[in-house]
């Protein structure tokens, strides 16, 4: 087999993977060549990575709820709700913010365990109890905000999360250093990783992809994060709200793929029936995914709030449906058990690059709400023509 009959095997044979991507590239082609390289200049690229951090954020913890087929519609005001906690604390308060963030994140969990009860315990069906839970933190919001309306942060350290960058260890022809190193680790962990999950593939039996497709592969991504990097090093560097995302992603990665709890979570999505019966406990499971949408919610509204330097009593508005649009469009099941953590960041890569590409053409918002409803509508048509293939 050749290597170009080869590749469109791979393609046709994993189209739920690799469909995002090429959309992503493209979105990313159509929006350079129309704004004259402006989309790719390392401002732009910079801000529209932060601005899609806080949804990248909720929309991993939402593919693991639509992975084990239910649904989260309370993250936003959640959201929006912590961050003015946040912002209650460090300002009103006087509360350091290295015990801010901790009780936050507490808090989060603990919203998120309670909306898992409501679920798992008491079977109400998740689409209600999560719409009721987001009616009382849409109230709570507007009533910790009422007095005020706005309350400013004037933390330095909290509101770096949401604007600042990691420092530079010595500037290098205009590039930012630290920046390029991380990049580095990031290419040789990827290596490393693809050599490892091929080694693993070739133990058991699987079958793998060619040595020269291997290398093609390897190369091209290396490429990709290489260049990524180079564009943000041309810029401030790596901003504190990318590094956060990251991080997010390597451990919700790794938890679902490596560890027999991402395994349970999957076989529960698959089929809850079958897993309980074959000895897993659902309701744990859906209690821990919905405790880890509520943390994750949290560390949403610290960026969010962070970034604005404030917190708003309309922050969270939409929140929830961005962070389910970006798990659809990053390849996640409407019937469960299908969908991955780094799909999730790509998904909500592709609609900050659809936001940011349409604000530099000056597209009216109300055509960049149908344009973006039409990207969801064309994710979750895919879906259910690749599921019938299938099958």
């Amino acid at each position: 087999m050749n290597l170009v009959t080869e590749a469109k095997t791979i393609i046709k044979e994993n189209i739920r993977d690799y469909g995002m991507y090429i959309a992503l590239l493209v979105i990313l082609l159509t929006f350079t060549i129309m704004t004259n390289g402006l989309f790719l200049s390392s401002r732009n690229i910079s801000n529209m990575l932060d601005s899609a951090g806080y949804i990248a954020v909720l929309a991993v913890g939402m593919t693991l709820v639509i992975v084990i087929r239910h649904i989260d519609l309370s993250v936003g005001f959640v959201a929006g709700f912590l961050g003015a906690v946040a912002a209650i604390f460090l300002t009103q308060m006087g509360v350091s913010v290295w015990i801010t963030i901790p009780v936050v994140l507490l808090l989060g969990i603990l919203i998120g365990l309670f909306n898992g009860v409501l679920v798992a315990k008491i079977g109400i069906p998740a689409f209600v109890a999560t719409l009721a839970a987001m009616l009382i933190f849409r109230g709570a919001l507007l009533q910790v905000t009422e007095r005020t309306g706005t309350i400013i942060v004037r933390d330095d350290t909290f509101n770096a999360l949401g604007n600042g960058f990691i420092p530079s260890l010595v500037q290098i022809g205009g590039l930012h250093l630290l920046t390029l190193l991380v990049g580095v680790v990031g290419i040789l962990f990827y290596i490393y990783s693809e050599f490892s999950g091929r080694k693993d593939k070739q133990k058991y039996g699987f079958d793998v992809m060619s040595m020269p497709m291997f290398t093609i592969k390897l190369l091209l991504v290396s490429a990709i994060i290489g260049y990524v990097t180079w564009i943000l090093a041309g810029y401030n560097g790596l901003s504190w709200t990318v590094v956060i995302m990251l991080v997010v992603v390597v451990i919700y990665h790794f938890l679902t793929t490596k560890t027999v709890l991402g395994r349970h979570i999957y076989a529960v999505g698959s089929n809850p029936e079958a897993a309980h019966l074959s000895g897993i406990n659902v309701q744990k499971i859906t209690l821990f995914v919905f405790g880890s949408m509520g943390m994750l919610a949290a560390v949403s509204g610290i960026l969010y709030t962070a970034r604005l330097q404030s917190a708003t009593t309309t922050a969270g508005t939409l929140f929830e449906l961005d962070a389910i649009a970006a798990a659809y469009v990053g390849g996640v099941s409407s019937a469960g058990g299908v969908g991955k953590v780094t799909g999730a960041i790509i998904g909500a890569v592709v609609m900050a690059s659809l936001s940011s590409g349409m604000n530099l053409l000056g597209v009216g918002v109300s055509y960049q709400y149908m344009i973006r409803g039409g990207v969801l509508a064309a994710a979750v048509i895919f879906d259910v023509m690749t599921r019938r293939q299938r099958a």
